[in-house]
């Protein structure tokens, strides 16, 4: 189907703008051009009523600073820990605050929002190592949280979710830790940009994220090409996804990821992983949880409840 006339028109205004192409910006550039938008953003009444509190956690001698967002209501809540997008480089606690509102609110879950070590100053797996550790705060300190360490969910988008991926993939052998209750993965990342898909190729350009950011993205993320096969750079090549926790993934018509979202979806349901897979026409990468289009989108919010209905079920 044509792409939806609001998401046109969001991306319309967007191009109006001006601005160079993401890969002729440098990560400076990009972040403080995000910082500035988050800046102008309205906050979204309906989700007021979260309690959030910024936090610094030590892992492995590292500190990793998080905010938890907090629900009404009695405990004890189910438990996200999110991994915010932006091509692993941009991205932050603030650029994600409200969706993390909107989600704490809808699912009645707490949110632990990351603050993960970003590239190209920090390359794989530093982020993912932040990830993991952070996670395994989480599941330490569930009760503390106001929830229990039997629904723990791990989660994120785009290049979140490419995290929440890995680290899924980090502690399912580990007998140590309390078994993660969920993986939420909007429009991941799970295959290096070479060979390229048919949605790299079909959605290259105008639809927000295009082939040659994306591209741009990874080379600020990896050390090297060879790290392009290492599964937990790119987790469509791990040779098994079985045993996985239950999977809601969502992929979107206009994106160059599209493909291989659907690609990871398909491999988990064929190891035998229970997969909620929404595929959504007519929108474009991000439009589920970026401050430029969730809030506007008839469509994201039908994902957010689906997914606070998900997050419910899951036992």
């Amino acid at each position: 189907m044509p792409i939806d006339p609001k998401l046109q028109a969001i991306l319309d205004a967007d191009r109006a703008l001006g601005l160079p192409p993401t890969e002729q910006q440098t990560p400076e550039q990009l972040r403080a051009g995000l910082a500035q938008f988050i800046a102008k953003f309205q906050p979204m009444p309906e989700y007021s009523g979260v309690t959030v509190e910024p936090r610094s956690i030590v892992q492995n001698g590292r500190t990793i600073p998080v905010r938890i967002y907090t629900p009404p209501g009695e405990p004890p809540f189910p438990i996200a820990v999110l991994f915010h997008s932006g091509g692993w480089v941009v991205g932050s606690l603030d650029s994600h605050a409200p969706y993390c509102r909107a989600l704490a609110t809808e699912a009645k879950a707490v949110i632990v929002s990351v603050d993960y070590r970003l590239a190209p100053e920090h390359r794989f797996p530093a982020g993912l190592e932040d990830c993991r550790d952070a996670t395994l705060w989480v599941l330490a300190h569930a009760n503390a949280l106001k929830g229990t360490s039997d629904r723990v969910f791990i989660g994120g988008d785009s290049a979140g979710g490419t995290l929440a991926t890995a680290a899924a993939l980090l502690l399912r052998d580990r007998n140590d830790v309390p078994r993660l209750a969920g993986q939420i993965l909007l429009y991941p990342a799970t295959a290096y940009y070479d060979p390229p898909t048919p949605s790299y190729l079909e959605n290259s350009e105008g639809y927000g994220l295009t082939r040659n950011a994306m591209t741009w993205f990874w080379d600020q993320y990896l050390n090297d090409r060879s790290e392009a096969t290492n599964p937990l750079a790119a987790p469509l090549l791990a040779p098994d996804l079985s045993n996985l926790p239950p999977a809601f993934v969502v992929t979107a018509q206009y994106d160059v990821l599209r493909d291989e979202g659907d690609a990871y979806a398909q491999r988990l349901a064929e190891a035998g992983v229970p997969v909620t897979h929404l595929y959504v026409e007519g929108m474009n990468h991000a439009f589920a949880a970026s401050p430029k289009e969730f809030p506007y989108l008839d469509q994201a919010h039908a994902i957010l409840r689906s997914l606070a209905t998900w997050i419910a079920s899951v036992t």
